[in-house]
């Protein structure tokens, strides 16, 4: 039984696209997280634009209610040099949150170097150094990674918000970098560029 002093939630990521939207659901109850459920909706079948949006809306509808998340957590100022890309990633992302509206949930949004920081230490890092830290933290077997990097994206939002939740720093499994590398006696040293700060966590020289 779950003290009713321990907080709990269940934290739905969403990486909005217009072919292929990422999702994730973490359980946290107190600093306990856990990995619920994460893939990717394929909607690039379809040839009309708002069919895929409607697509979308109503399997988020149906995530959120076969698991009752407590909040969503979404990608957002994405900004791309082409205006028409940069529209239908918008659209992607109100279909989500009307999703999350109509199931009276509450929305938190983080933009993607905000993520990518909270995860690995540095905002310009790649999905695929994100998709390995949260594989480490996680403790995901490798058969159970996704292809599609729009789930480990979903993920990272996710995660990223369960470390937004004021949860004491202190314990078992590193949540972040920060502690991931007090953990590990990492120096100054091995903080001086991304690229160590990334081959230092994975147990590898430069």
């Amino acid at each position: 039984m779950i003290d009713k002093l321990v907080q709990e939630h269940l934290i739905l990521g969403i990486d909005p696209g217009t072919l292929f939207m990422g999702y994730a659901l973490l359980h946290v109850v107190g600093q306990k997280v856990d990995l619920v459920t994460f893939g990717v909706k394929d909607v690039h079948k379809l040839d009309d634009q708002y069919a895929r949006l409607q697509q979308e809306f109503f399997f988020l509808q149906n995530l959120i209610d076969q698991h009752h998340p407590t909040c969503l957590a979404i990608e957002t100022q994405f900004v791309d040099k082409n205006p028409q890309t940069m529209i239908k990633i918008v659209h992607a992302q109100g279909v989500a949150i009307a999703a999350a509206l109509s199931r009276d949930l509450p929305i938190n949004e983080y933009s993607p170097m905000k993520i990518k920081m909270a995860i690995t230490g540095n905002g310009h890092s790649s999905k695929e150094q994100v998709a390995d830290m949260l594989q480490r933290f996680l403790k995901i077997p490798d058969e159970q990674m996704p292809k599609k990097l729009d789930a480990t994206d979903a993920l990272g939002i996710a995660y990223c918000h369960y470390l937004q939740l004021g949860l004491p720093q202190k314990e078992k499994g590193a949540k972040d970098w920060t502690t991931f590398a007090r953990q590990k006696g990492l120096t100054d040293s091995h903080l001086s560029s991304p690229n160590q700060r990334l081959l230092a966590a994975l147990g590898k020289k430069k």
